[in-house]
């Protein structure tokens, strides 16, 4: 899936959140979107999949305008996984993951065997298939998100949005998280809190700050010591691996 988006002005209340702007996302990136807290990344992941109006501008999926998408539609296109999934699903585990499924089917259309085998292979995609039968109240938050990751890939779309998905996960599950994603081999937008991991996956990064991105290209261009200590005040030593051509950041106390 290809997005663009121009010129998008975002407000809550008299908050202007969003100002002017403008991305452009290639089929099968992997972006980050980096930034201190406040600076507007949740704002713009909400609106991209339209848990919020925006004031102005466009939004383009495939070069046809959001507004002419039905939200049906647009769920087929992406899948979403937010930051908190605290809401109280009285689910089974595999209840939760064929949620997935209901925008490919019509209204009060029974789960078929298709649906029920893409459900279990997303549960086993994020090793979570000996849950299955589990009640979703009783899951720990880390367990629930990836829950919900298996949703998502149960939804089947070409865009997967993530709204800093692994703060609750720990490291293993943070890789194996962000590594399932990767290979899916579709357009992934991520807000990132770890720049570690943003610098370890992302093809592209966005960095934003107070609503407004400041800068954009590849990790090892964009994330710079320079950078670190202006938006986040904190001193760092960033490591360039010359086999992989990544960067590892090691954050210095004051």
């Amino acid at each position: 899936m290809e997005l663009k988006i121009k010129k998008l002005n975002v407000k809550l209340g008299e908050n202007h959140i969003i100002k002017n702007l403008d991305l452009h996302i290639k089929e099968k990136e992997f972006i980050g979107i980096i930034g201190p807290n406040g600076s507007g990344k949740s704002t713009v992941l909400r609106t991209i999949y339209r848990a919020l109006k925006p004031k102005s501008g466009i939004i383009k999926i495939n070069g046809k305008n959001m507004k002419a998408i039905s939200l049906r539609e647009t769920a087929k296109e992406m899948a979403v996984v937010a930051q908190h999934n605290e809401q109280d699903f009285n689910f089974s585990v595999l209840d939760m993951v064929l949620i997935g499924r209901s925008p490919h089917k019509k209204f009060l259309e029974r789960d078929t065997l298709e649906d029920y085998r893409i459900a279990k292979e997303s549960l086993k995609k994020v090793e979570m298939e000996e849950f299955i039968n589990r009640n979703y109240n009783t899951l720990s938050g880390g367990e629930k998100q990836r829950i919900i990751l298996a949703r998502a890939l149960a939804q089947d779309t070409n865009c997967l949005i993530l709204d800093e998905p692994t703060n609750h996960l720990d490291i293993k599950y943070q890789i194996q998280f962000m590594s399932i994603a990767k290979e899916l081999d579709i357009t992934v937008i991520s807000a990132i809190h770890d720049l570690n991991m943003a610098a370890l996956f992302c093809d592209k990064i966005y960095v934003l700050n107070e609503g407004e991105i400041i800068k954009y290209g590849s990790p090892k261009h964009v994330i710079t010591e320079e950078l670190i200590e202006k938006l986040y005040g904190v001193n760092s030593k960033i490591f360039h691996d010359r086999e992989d051509d990544t960067i590892n950041i090691m954050y210095r106390p004051f």
